[in-house]
């Protein structure tokens, strides 16, 4: 292809295109306005007219970022309103999740050290707020904010996944929750875990491809649970490893069994024993 080519291609693809695009520095720069405003509070001495003010803006931020997906400034309007509505609710539960991690990871020292420096903790926050767009059926843009959670922790959430309450990431990296997964209340997921579709087809896409994890359960470092059809009851434990594709009934223990053998580097000699 030419440049010449090229730059045809791109002119008539752009000029057939129908999805508008937010910018992305923007759409990142309102997470991270957002979250330090709700959790790193960079002056405490700030007024609390100072700090309405501050929310106002945020809001009309938000907005704008709609609205360049929308293109319809009363719905945006209106798609803000809604959003920032649910946000003392979604601060509530963040406070929960942010209060449960300091309550199971021995390293963790206070609320304010998991807010500041928990991966986990961020990409959760990004994924409440992204899910709360998504269920007010704006696509674009809380794929954007889960992305950049991703970029920054290591940790891959779809935001139209269901997470409920109370929910602990430890260290998180490599983590996948996949866009129909359901996850109930108390879920403690470790690093590397991936919750994933047993079947990728594309014709499959509306159908729920992910698994439903019950309340209470732990999954720990590498496991990957696939499907949709696949349930790990309440209440059970899957350990390190272990790849699933079928249900688990409430109250189990499941568990990879390998086999470790060790070899000194530098065996001693055999010790011929000689009889005279």
């Amino acid at each position: 292809m030419s440049q010449k080519a090229l730059i045809q291609h791109i002119f008539q693809r752009n000029t057939l295109c129908t999805t508008a695009f937010p910018d992305k520095e923007l759409a990142t720069g309102f997470i991270d306005e957002l979250f330090d405003f709700l959790f790193l509070p960079k002056n405490p001495r700030i007024t609390e007219a100072e700090l309405d003010k501050q929310y106002q803006a945020l809001q009309s931020h938000f907005a704008s970022l709609v609205y360049d997906v929308l293109s319809n400034s009363t719905q945006a309007q209106s798609i803000a309103e809604t959003f920032f509505a649910s946000v003392p609710n979604l601060y509530q539960t963040l406070l929960t999740d942010a209060q449960t991690i300091l309550q199971f990871d021995p390293a963790a020292q206070s609320v304010e050290e998991v807010m500041l420096a928990y991966p986990g903790f961020f990409a959760t926050a990004v994924y409440r707020i992204a899910h709360q767009l998504w269920i007010q059926n704006v696509k674009i843009l809380p794929r954007l904010f889960t992305e950049y959670a991703h970029s920054k922790t290591g940790i891959d959430i779809h935001p139209g996944a269901k997470i409920g309450e109370a929910f602990f990431i430890d260290h998180g990296t490599g983590i996948v929750i996949g866009e129909t997964t359901n996850i109930g209340n108390n879920v403690k997921i470790y690093q590397c875990v991936t919750l994933g579709a047993l079947n990728v087809a594309k014709e499959l896409a509306q159908t729920k491809r992910h698994p439903t994890i019950e309340d209470n359960v732990v999954i720990y470092s590498g496991a990957t649970i696939l499907g949709g059809k696949t349930i790990i009851g309440h209440d059970s434990i899957i350990g390190g490893n272990v790849w699933l594709t079928n249900s688990v009934l409430p109250n189990s223990v499941v568990y990879h069994r390998s086999e470790i053998a060790v070899k000194d580097k530098f065996p001693i000699e055999e010790v011929l024993n000689f009889v005279i």
